[in-house]
């Protein structure tokens, strides 16, 4: 026998749930029903998955195990369905889009209004990653539909390029000088820095452009998210480097252009030829993504 998705999906029930009663009732099954096919999944896998407790369940090492895969069969299952409707040219279901998180920031949500007006019964779901590298490798293992995010290199499957976010130096008032200067990143050597908790890829690019400038920059607090580290270095804690699509029209900090300038490209891509609903998701994200925001234009 094989392990059904039917299976997986009452164990993962009672694993959430904390309780056969209360899986069974979210379920709209009965209890012996669901209780037998968890002791059929437990059959088939070699042991018990759940511990039966006075009041509710407990994974197994085994239950620990397993747990993680029969939630991504059933996500896998999900998206196999929704790509079918898709594929069909039934407008609903649900979209997976890769990006990074500073992306679902600073670029996605004003496309992302764009795209629900014209497609409001296709749901969207983020998958966000830290990093460039784990939003290719979750895309090269079909953990999501589209990506959205820094041009991977050596991409083979389609990719459309929809410009490149600058970066700008934040600091407190009064940290930059009152001209509209570019600031040279070589005098900024010896300033205390709001950096990123690797493996955060907004670490990466800091730590390049300060290599650049031939210093290490001096962290004096780390964040994994590029709104905290705007809003430390507004409260006088350092200087740092975000993405100028996070920075509000009306923020009241000292803001910078650097010098050289950090730019970083954006492409939105598949592995292959995209559905009808996830092309006309590509065309909606480029026609309404803006890399740089407007109001950061009238500072140069």
């Amino acid at each position: 026998m094989t392990v059904s998705l039917r299976q997986l999906e009452y164990f993962v029930a009672v694993v959430d749930a904390g309780s056969f009663t209360q899986a069974a009732a979210d379920l709209h099954v009965s209890q012996p029903g669901l209780s037998n096919q968890i002791q059929s999944l437990e059959r088939q896998l070699g042991g018990p998955l759940l511990e039966r407790l006075s009041r509710g369940v407990r994974l197994t090492p085994a239950g620990r195990i397993v747990l993680p895969h029969a939630r991504a069969s059933l996500a896998h299952a999900e998206r196999a369905r929704t790509a079918g409707l898709r594929a069909s040219g039934i407008d609903a279901g649900e979209l997976h889009v890769g990006t990074l998180y500073s992306l679902s920031v600073g670029v996605l949500p004003a496309a992302l209004n764009a795209w629900r007006n014209t497609y409001p019964d296709v749901a969207v779901r983020l998958v966000e990653f830290r990093h460039t590298d784990d939003l290719i490798e979750a895309m090269e293992a079909g953990r999501a539909d589209v990506a959205v995010g820094p041009t991977p290199p050596n991409w083979t499957g389609p990719l459309r390029e929809i410009g490149s976010e600058a970066f700008w130096l934040v600091g407190p008032p009064g940290a930059f000088p009152a001209s509209r200067d570019a600031v040279d990143l070589t005098t900024l050597a010896q300033f205390p820095w709001v950096h990123f908790t690797p493996p955060s890829g907004l670490a990466d690019i800091l730590d390049a452009a300060c290599q650049t400038a031939n210093f290490t920059p001096h962290a004096a607090v780390r964040t994994e998210q590029s709104s905290s580290a705007l809003n430390l270095a507004r409260a006088g804690l350092g200087i740092t480097l975000v993405p100028g699509n996070i920075i509000p029209a009306h923020f009241d900090g000292s803001l910078a252009e650097p010098r050289p300038r950090v730019l970083r490209p954006l492409s939105v891509y598949t592995r292959t030829r995209p559905d009808p609903i996830t092309a006309a998701f590509i065309d909606a994200i480029a026609d309404e993504t803006l890399a740089n925001p407007g109001h950061l234009e009238h500072l140069y």
